[in-house]
C-alpha cells in the first residue's frame, strides 16, 4: 500500500495562484523550494482537490464583486 504522499495528487499554490498540479509530495516540495529561491511568495502545498475548490471560490468572489458595482 502506498502512502498518499507518494500519489500524484498534490498542487503548489503561490500568491499568483496555482503553479502546478499532479505532483507527488516530494516533487511539490522541490518546486516550492525552487520557486521560493526565485522570490515567489505565499507558497504552499495542498491536494489537487483543495486547489480546485479554491480556484472556483475565487472566481465566485470575483463575480460577486463585479455584480456589486
Amino acid at each position: 500500500m502506498t502512502s498518499q504522499l507518494e500519489q500524484p495528487v498534490w498542487s503548489v499554490l503561490s500568491d499568483r495562484g496555482c503553479e502546478a498540479s499532479g505532483f507527488n509530495h516530494e516533487e511539490a516540495r522541490r518546486l516550492v523550494n525552487r520557486l521560493g529561491g526565485e522570490g515567489r511568495h505565499g507558497l504552499c502545498i495542498v491536494t489537487d482537490e483543495a486547489a480546485g475548490r479554491m480556484s472556483s471560490e475565487v472566481t465566485e468572489i470575483e463575480s460577486e464583486k463585479v455584480s456589486v458595482r
